[in-house]
């Protein structure tokens, strides 16, 4: 079992069933609440190993072609897939999405469909939307293994919650294709990712000890609990924070709604004084937390964003201390190029390791897309795809 696949204590099992039972996150920390960090205060998702892999991947010079970055592995594992060989076409494939509930996620699902109309083989797509309900992913699983499709995809709303379902469908004989978020167990074909959540999280703390000086304060902006990917952004973040000098006061979940950011943002201006540095785990409310130290009239801390649009922009335009560590959507491109590798019977990846860049000041303003909406993501790897720019617009 590949170490991305696996949190690594018991205790992560009931965060993560907290957050797929309930629509509720938790509470914003009170005042002189717990935002230690250091060995005392290591996440329950820190997996030293894993972590140090990742942070590897990073120097890790890709294989495949060097403009399909979607098509690029890190130090490929490759499996035999004669078994699932269905020469031919008149490919079904299906794919059970854990939600369309967020821009990056409209962003990459209008990509993959553009990508399924790259290939005439593909003769159907089949698609079902959990709505971020783990009990309805559930359900859709299992409709689609009842069904006649040449290939699974999913991308699993929670991690612990849908490896069973994930296995279940995996005995069905279809191939499995997982991606974006990881399950506990080894039985797709391929699972599909960008390097991970350490990494991102990594890139944007190690910018922050690089830029605020000893004893700055440090305010970190999560989304929400309990999916792989966003539980390991902060375990890294909070290890490079603990081994520095710097001070994190503070560490609340945005429930990425703008609002609620520029409030979070404003609340601890006037508790501390100031912020010398913002860390996020995600992007989409960046430019709100931007606009709460432009309101209160002070200066705009190093900050840690992402790669969509408003961001780059207001980055480029207002001459921001930034970096943005990406996720990048060009990865919804590759489980459709995976499911037609398999079915052709060529190998693939057993982990499928994306190229994971990260933009910086130096080359910021050649991601920046005037022409594109706010909240578009510039790693997409869609501006060769029939159409461009109007699907994504």
């Amino acid at each position: 079992m590949t170490p991305t696949r696996i949190l690594t204590a018991m205790a992560a099992v009931a965060a993560l069933v907290l957050a797929a039972c309930s629509s509720e996150l938790p509470e914003e920390n009170a005042p002189g609440g717990d935002t230690s960090t250091g060995e005392a205060a290591k996440s329950e998702f820190f997996d030293q190993a894993e972590y140090e892999r990742q942070l590897a991947f990073r120097d890790a010079k890709p294989e495949g072609p060097a403009d399909r970055p979607w098509e690029q592995m890190l130090e490929p594992e490759l499996v035999d897939t004669a078994q699932y060989a269905k020469p031919g076409g008149n490919y079904t494939i299906c794919f059970s999405n854990a939600a369309v509930d967020n821009p990056w996620r409209q962003v990459g699902f209008k990509t993959m469909q553009r990508e399924v109309e790259l290939h005439p083989e593909i003769t159907e797509f089949t698609v079902l939307d959990a709505e971020a309900k783990d009990d309805k992913q559930i359900s859709d699983i299992q409709s689609l293994s009842g069904q006649s499709c040449s290939a699974i995809i999913i991308s699993p709303n929670t991690t612990a919650t849908l490896t069973p379902a994930v296995e279940a469908a995996c005995d069905t004989g279809v191939p499995v294709i997982v991606f974006d978020r990881g399950v506990n167990t080894d039985c797709p074909v391929t699972f599909i990712h960008p390097i991970g959540g350490f990494a991102f999280g990594a890139d944007g703390a190690e910018f922050l000890t690089e830029q605020v000086q000893p004893g700055g304060k440090i305010l970190a902006l999560r989304i929400l609990p309990g999916v792989d990917v966003l539980e390991q952004r902060w375990a890294a973040a909070n290890e490079i924070f603990g081994e520095s000098e710097l001070d994190v006061v503070g560490v609340e979940f945005t429930d990425g709604d703008a609002a609620k950011t520029k409030s979070i943002v404003a609340d601890y201006l006037q508790r501390e004084g100031e912020i010398d540095g913002v860390w996020m785990d995600a992007g989409a409310t960046a430019v709100a937390a931007v606009e709460a130290f432009q309101d209160a009239g002070v200066e705009v801390p190093a900050f840690v964003g992402e790669d969509q649009q408003d961001f780059l922009r207001l980055w480029v335009d207002e001459d921001l201390t930034a970096v943005a560590p990406t996720y990048p959507t060009y990865q919804w491109r590759t489980p459709i190029i995976a499911a037609l590798r398999i079915l052709k019977g060529e190998q693939v990846p057993s982990e499928w390791v994306l190229p994971q860049p990260r933009i910086t000041d130096a080359d910021v303003a050649d991601y920046v897309a005037q022409d594109m909406p706010p909240l578009h993501y510039a790693m997409c790897g869609c501006e060769d795809m029939p159409g461009y720019p109007g699907p994504w617009q």
